[in-house]
């Protein structure tokens, strides 16, 4: 069973990992099914060593398991509920207010 406190650490994990649009890319095109680095790369319109950091990131939140394969690696998400919880976040509904600036004067999703 989770505690308060290892619930609080996978919403970190979840948060850290979104937050960059590339890793959100990863994220998104590992869910319909596993990928290899020079695939995403191409098909995500990345560098090799920028996917190959992303995917480090991901692997080190826990979100995304490698299976060496060969020589080469394939990535997959970690676990079959990180799938559904992804997909059922896609379908939510964000209620934004337009009139009230985001507070965080870095962020880039209000812009």
């Amino acid at each position: 069973m989770l505690t308060v406190a290892s619930r609080l650490d996978v919403m970190n994990r979840l948060g850290r990992a979104m937050a960059d649009p590339s890793r959100s890319r990863i994220l998104l095109a590992l869910l319909d099914a596993p990928g290899y680095p020079a695939e995403l790369s191409r098909d995500l319109d990345l560098t090799r060593s920028n996917v190959s950091n992303h995917l480090t990131c991901l692997r080190g939140c826990g979100l995304v398991v490698a299976t060496p394969e060969g020589r080469r690696t394939r990535y997959e998400i970690a676990d079959p509920h990180l799938t559904v919880g992804l997909r059922h976040m896609l379908e939510a509904v964000v209620a934004v207010d337009k009139g009230v600036p985001c507070t965080d004067e870095k962020c880039e999703c209000c812009a």
